[in-house]
């Protein structure tokens, strides 16, 4: 009896000086540069108090450790690039504390529009499922963001990545309530129809399908969230609901 209580006592603090060890090695602080790299480009950071912009930080620092930035045509993901394209994913799932968009390992960038081998054609911006992989033109991306004419490529991309997550078998899986997905996709048919008569506030791509219709409303939901609760009260009340926040009463 003595050696088994001496075995678990001898047990327990090797596993907790090796956990120890594992946390100092893997958990580091959030860079200094990235803090200001958000306070200096990120207007959704900025118009965080306190106790908000602490939490995005840690779940941007959190995204930036699961993925893998790969390089395309530029000789590396800089630091400012990792940071803005996390930031942006955060963004969109800050009312969804525990996604991280995990199926999605790999981040490609790109410094321009480029031909993609899968479709043979030129985009700005992918998200393939099958391999896992986010694809951004960065010129696109900061386009985007200092635009804020409602077409913004990191947060489309990212919005089609979320939704796919959604319906991916794993960790994350069904995060978003499907009830109020239900009353999104109601609302989608009848925008998607406005759309090809000429008479929705949304842009003409968003009419393609469903799976462009979530992205392009995401890209108004952030970029001109007062513009769309006045035009169009009932699908911004849904997609405020489906994503936990409401950005036009943030700043």
């Amino acid at each position: 009896m003595a050696f088994l209580v001496s075995f678990i006592v001898i047990f327990g603090m090797i596993f907790i000086s090796t956990l120890i060890k594992y946390q100092g090695q893997h958990v580091l602080p959030f860079p200094k540069e990235s803090k200001e790299i958000l306070r200096k480009y990120f207007d959704y950071y900025q118009n965080l108090n306190s106790e908000q912009r602490l939490s995005f930080e840690k779940k941007v620092h959190q995204f930036m450790r699961l993925k893998q930035f790969i390089p395309r045509g530029i000789d590396s993901v800089t630091l400012e690039m990792k940071t803005l394209i996390s930031a942006c994913a955060v963004q969109l799932t800050f009312g969804l504390p525990y996604v991280f968009l995990r199926h999605f390992k790999r981040i490609l960038v790109y410094p321009d529009n480029y031909y993609s081998t899968i479709n043979h054609n030129y985009h700005k911006g992918e998200v393939n499922p099958r391999y896992g992989i986010i694809v951004m033109s960065w010129k696109a991306f900061v386009q985007g963001y200092y635009k804020k004419q409602g077409i913004n490529l990191g947060l489309h991309e990212m919005a089609h990545a979320l939704h796919l997550e959604n319906m991916i078998l794993n960790d994350e899986f069904d995060f978003l309530d499907s009830t109020i997905l239900k009353d999104w996709s109601k609302l989608a048919k009848i925008e998607m129809v406005k759309i090809k008569n000429g008479t929705s506030f949304f842009r003409s791509y968003g009419g393609s399908n469903e799976h462009e219709f979530f992205a392009v409303a995401v890209e108004n939901f952030f970029e001109r969230p007062r513009e769309f609760k006045a035009r169009v009260p009932e699908a911004y009340r849904v997609l405020s609901q489906l994503l936990n926040q409401d950005p036009a009463h943030i700043g």
